[in-house]
């Protein structure tokens, strides 16, 4: 089954230290690397490790953050036949500080992927049709997440939306139509306006969505794991416990293993139970996309 990833292409500037800085203070960096990244990138690049048919709908810049944007797909055997280059326009940027507990700070500028517009989705039509999958997150403009979701719903192809980074002006409504609605317990906090501390109260924040018509949430919460909640059926699946390095990417990567076990088993609490484990193993390692396990090595690993 082939997955079509609707979304964001940043290249992320990471910088380490033992503490964020304070307003005002400079503090020498531990650590400093770039990488690829973007939500809707990371997701794609996860299940493509993993060994699934993974087609990339983005907009990339045409400068050297979009070559080696453009370069990284290639080598990761994703179909890049709707990646497209805007002319005149910087790559997206991502700005990330990691503290020593593994804890993230991220500033994006949105570059390229404030261009990618309807009219994207409208021309990969016939791709779109074929795929069994197709993923969304936030960081484009909200115009063409709703008509990717549009797409899905005339071909009758499921769609699973990742609300992140979290936006009040979303339509619930065109979330309703989504298959999966797959947020974090912060950004279920933030789209509900409820607490959500504890496993009770994210379970009644999320319930709050399945009474408005969401068919399928789940939830990613940290090292206390996932949990999806249906209008008939309620399922928390635990994290593996890890010495966490970083934790940046890490609900990019539960997805990227989450649909490609999905489209293979069709079976969600197999899918969450695998992605649960391929998100713990992805905050061992630092960086993002670079600490993502091939098929190979999480097989190897996993419990």
């Amino acid at each position: 089954m082939k997955i079509a990833v609707i979304g964001s292409t940043n290249m992320d500037v990471v910088s380490y230290t033992d503490k964020i800085p304070e307003a005002g203070e400079t503090r020498e960096a531990t650590g400093f690397h770039t990488a690829c990244g973007g939500k809707g990138a990371n997701q794609a690049v996860a299940a493509g490790k993993l060994g699934a048919d993974v087609m990339m709908v983005t907009a990339i810049g045409d400068d050297l953050f979009g070559e080696k944007s453009m370069d990284n797909f290639l080598e990761n055997n994703i179909n890049t036949d709707y990646v497209w280059t805007a002319t005149g326009v910087a790559n997206g940027v991502a700005t990330i500080l990691v503290d020593e507990s593994s804890q993230n700070r991220i500033l994006i500028h949105k570059g390229a992927n404030a261009c990618l517009t309807p009219e994207v989705i409208e021309d990969a039509e016939e791709a779109l049709k074929e795929c069994g999958l197709i993923v969304l997150q936030l960081e484009v403009p909200l115009e063409t997440v709703y008509a990717a979701i549009d797409m899905g719903k005339k071909h009758n192809v499921p769609v699973l939306l990742n609300p992140a980074p979290a936006s009040k002006e979303l339509s619930i409504e065109k979330a309703c139509l989504c298959d999966f609605f797959v947020p974090n317990e912060t950004e279920l906090s933030i789209l509900t306006g409820m607490p959500t501390n504890t496993l009770e109260e994210i379970k009644a924040a999320a319930q709050t969505l399945v009474d408005k018509g969401l068919k399928n949430v789940i939830v990613t919460m940290g090292s206390k794991g996932s949990m999806w909640l249906t209008k008939d059926d309620y399922l928390v699946v635990p994290a593996v416990k890890v010495d966490a390095v970083d934790t940046t990417g890490a609900g990019d990567s539960f997805i990227g293993c989450f649909v490609e076990n999905y489209s293979r088993t069709q079976n969600i609490p197999e899918a969450m139970k695998e992605a649960s484990q391929y998100a713990s193993l992805s905050v061992t390692r630092k960086g993002t996309q670079d600490s993502y396990l091939t098929r190979e090595e999480f097989d190897k690993l996993k419990k």
